[in-house]
């Protein structure tokens, strides 16, 4: 893949959809998550047109308190997971990216304060429109030893939630798939909670 990713959330849809472009715009990855679901699932696409699955996402809990969301290949093949944790993510989004049963990365909210302003704007009648141009929230991966490999970051927009992955550091297609995969659920899942 080729750097920085753009993902765009489509804010005025029912149910999330989410478009992965590459820097020379090619759709890379497309989710349309399902609503309704008692367990978290989500299939990513290569295409809007839904064709070609490429990953499924599922998690083992209903509950989303440390639930932890497994990513296999069409046919099953497990290639990792991201796990929440629970009381670290109250304040602070902070989960970890799996490689079967050892940790890869960290994948951790740089500066909560701006996810807290941009929830408490974007609820202002008629102001909160703009929120997109205000504050900007961001998400970094690390290995265990703390360097940092990823970085994702809001990007203004109107009407759209956008956001942009830069790679940092060198990582294998397995790590740098792994970690892409973390980040699309991450903002799935702290979307929803402002």
């Amino acid at each position: 893949m080729q750097y920085p990713l753009q993902l765009s959330f489509k804010l005025l849809a029912l149910a999330p959809q989410i478009y992965v472009r590459d820097s020379t715009g090619t759709v890379r990855m497309y989710v349309k998550q399902k609503l309704m679901k008692l367990k978290e699932q989500v299939v990513v696409f290569a295409n809007e047109s839904m064709t070609q699955e490429l990953y499924h996402i599922r998690a083992n809990k209903v509950i989303d308190w440390s639930a932890q969301y497994n990513f296999t290949t069409p046919d099953g093949t497990p290639i990792g997971a991201v796990r929440r944790k629970g009381m670290r993510s109250l304040w602070k989004a902070h989960y970890e990216i799996m490689n079967g049963d050892q940790l890869a990365f960290n994948l951790r909210e740089e500066n909560p304060w701006a996810k807290v302003g941009d929830a408490l704007f974007s609820e202002i009648p008629v102001l909160g429109i703009f929120a997109g141009y205000v504050f900007h929230p961001k998400y970094i991966v690390t290995r265990p030893d703390g360097q940092v490999v990823m970085r994702a970051s809001k990007q203004p927009a109107f009407m759209e939630g956008k956001y942009a992955i830069d790679k940092l550091a060198e990582l294998t297609p397995e790590e740098e798939g792994i970690s892409a995969l973390s980040i699309l659920m991450l903002l799935l899942l702290e979307r929803r909670r402002g």
